[in-house]
């Protein structure tokens, strides 16, 4: 593979919601010629410990390839409770934390809506595309990344 690799991590909560953003990263990963893993876990809390236990992997050398960049993709729809505010929060503080203490470039497809119907739009590869947007947010981060010499 010429390009770089990129790490698609995917909550599936909501399953057909995962599968339309993921159709929208995978298309704009491959259209750029990168390579790409996904690894799919129950929710979007559990995408940062993700992308740790990525880097961490690549500092042991425990795996023979390198992730040049990262796509987080999942929804939360607003509840009854204030549940969806902890975990939306913690959920994009520890991103936040992780761009930035380990340079990555990240794009991040993390749906925070409202309702279905919201998701629903914002998911679909034929509408809003917001998978597509953050697997095109990745690949110029890393762009931005080569340009100042990391």
């Amino acid at each position: 593979m010429a390009g770089p690799r990129v790490l698609i991590i995917e909550a599936r909560f909501y399953e057909d919601l995962a599968d339309n953003l993921a159709k929208g990263a995978v298309h704009q990963v491959t259209q750029a010629g990168a390579g790409y893993k996904r690894v799919f876990v129950p929710g979007i809390h559990e995408i940062p410990s993700v992308i740790r236990y990525a880097i961490r992997a690549m500092e042991l050398r425990a795996i023979d390839f390198r992730f040049a960049g990262y796509i987080a993709l999942g929804c939360a729809i607003r509840g009854e409770t204030d549940h969806y505010d902890y975990i939306c929060r913690s959920t994009f503080d520890a991103l936040q934390r992780l761009n930035t203490e380990y340079s990555l470039a990240l794009g991040n497809g993390i749906l925070t809506v409202a309702n279905r119907e919201q998701a629903e739009e914002r998911a679909d590869p034929e509408n809003k595309n917001l998978g597509g947007n953050a697997a095109r947010t990745c690949l110029r981060m890393l762009q931005v990344k080569r340009e100042l010499g990391l």
